[in-house]
């Protein structure tokens, strides 16, 4: 049961039917229902052959997200109004078609009310056991601006409770987050981070470790909260580097949309996504991998715990990697423990310089980063030893 945006590189080889949230389950009150998108409800077959989203967005359609993200959703917020405009119900199509699948168990993520109240309501209807999965401390941002942000996060902990206390196994998607999930709610939560195949990302796995003629930086991902400062740090820092060691590195921006400000840097150059199939060569290509977390107090409440995917894709792919990040967050303290990565914990733009300076005279350190990295990601996240490891927690709770 999903939304449109997640048929972005489905693996359609796990599962191919979803039911699609559309008009008969999000419901908003007047007169908020006449900005609503037209989304059909109601059951989907993804097609494997398919390389682009089932669901693409026009030029028209990103200016109307860009003016509802950056203007009208923050005037709901501060009015008070945010988290009860909408919601999700269950909708007689959608009980149908939870009848006609007939489920073992409830495999939950939520992010926020309306999704966290749609998923009690889920397993209460159902009446099986629900496995709920944290993958960021969104709770801690979740209400954050305008007279009534006590109100809102006082209202939706108390919900969170509600799920929590239903939940028949609770996930989290690193150990830091289980600790703090434990003394803030008194649960046990256990930790699984998203494997990945390894067999899949050593197919194009870099070997060599001299630097081409114009070295390459790159990130690839996404760009919104907790990741976004940062990426302008460094393009900041490679032209530095550039001017003082007279090299011609490159920072390049795989990303869905184009930086506003990428044209400030002669060294910054935006590429747009590939299809997953191609990251790992497109990752062990690059010279060097850029991880980065923003540093403000907002974006560290909200990355704080969680171990994003792209790392042990990253360390797979056996090209070596630059983290720029707080030290209080799960990331880099798990790289530092690890030393799997170059990391840089002072957001200082000097101390960025110096790190990549570091990498490109230093063959030696690449080449060890780089190994360190790839026996790390065989050991921790290889997705046959996880997915065992899931599956018997998840049927431990099957009827």
């Amino acid at each position: 049961v999903c939304t449109g945006h997640m048929f972005n590189n489905l693996n359609t080889q796990i599962c191919d039917t979803y039911y699609l949230l559309g008009n008969e389950e999000y419901k908003w009150v007047f007169p908020f229902n006449f900005l609503q998108k037209n989304i059909l409800s109601g059951k989907v077959i993804a097609k494997a052959e398919s390389e682009k989203p089932v669901y693409s967005s026009s030029t028209k359609a990103k200016l109307r997200t860009k003016i509802i993200n950056n203007y009208f959703y923050p005037f709901l917020e501060y009015a008070g109004l945010f988290h009860c405009i909408s919601k999700i119900t269950l909708s007689d199509k959608l009980r149908k078609w939870l009848d006609e699948y007939n489920p073992d168990f409830i495999y939950a993520q939520a992010s926020s009310r309306e999704t966290v109240n749609f998923c009690t309501m889920v397993n209460g209807y159902t009446k099986k056991p629900m496995v709920y999965h944290v993958m960021d401390d969104w709770p801690s941002v979740i209400s954050k601006k305008g007279p009534l942000k006590n109100y809102w996060h006082n209202k939706i902990d108390g919900e969170l409770k509600t799920l929590l206390n239903q939940s028949s196994v609770l996930l989290s998607i690193s150990h830091d987050m289980a600790e703090e999930y434990k003394n803030r709610y008194g649960k046990n939560f256990i930790t699984f981070h998203n494997p990945i195949e390894i067999d899949f990302w050593k197919s194009y796995q870099r070997k060599n470790y001299d630097l081409s003629a114009s070295p390459v930086i790159l990130y690839a991902g996404r760009v919104g909260t907790g990741i976004a400062e940062t990426l302008e740090t460094m393009a900041a820092a490679v032209d530095i580097v550039n001017a003082d060691l007279k090299t011609s590195i490159q920072f390049v921006l795989q990303t869905k949309d184009v930086p506003e400000w990428i044209n400030k840097y002669k060294c910054a150059t935006h590429k747009p996504m590939v299809a997953y199939k191609d990251l790992p060569k497109v990752f062990a290509e690059a010279d060097l991998l850029y991880l980065p977390y923003d540093f403000s107090k907002e974006s560290i409440r909200f990355i704080k715990y969680s171990m994003p995917t792209k790392a042990p894709e990253y360390m797979m792919s056996g090209t070596p990697v630059i983290i720029f990040g707080p030290v209080e967050t799960a990331l880099v303290k798990d790289a530092l423990r690890g030393k799997w990565a170059s990391v840089v914990t002072e957001n200082k733009i000097d101390a960025l310089v110096t790190n990549i300076k570091k990498l490109i005279i230093d063959k030696k350190e690449r080449t060890v980063l780089a190994a360190r990295a790839i026996k790390i990601a065989e050991e921790n996240y290889d997705s046959v030893k996880i997915r065992n490891q899931f599956k018997e927690i998840i049927t431990s709770v099957s009827p």
